[in-house]
């Protein structure tokens, strides 16, 4: 599986965190959640706002593979 991309979060000076997608709001943590965030995010910091946003994985992608249209 490729890795996301796209992804980058603003640390605010209130403790909230912002996620942005592509310029697009993705997401916004507050308090102990935000914290958890930036603790984890030391790795690879583009799974991680992927997986805390929800952009991660839809379960589709097998159904999509075996589609008549996507067979080659």
């Amino acid at each position: 599986m490729t890795t996301a991309q796209g992804f980058r979060y603003d640390e605010r000076a209130d403790g909230t965190v912002v996620i942005t997608h592509h310029g697009r709001l993705a997401g916004t943590l507050r308090g102990a959640r935000a914290a958890e965030f930036l603790a984890e995010v030391d790795g690879d910091p583009q799974l991680v706002m992927a997986r805390w946003t929800g952009n991660y994985r839809h379960g589709n992608e097998r159904t999509a593979k075996q589609h008549p249209r996507n067979r080659g």
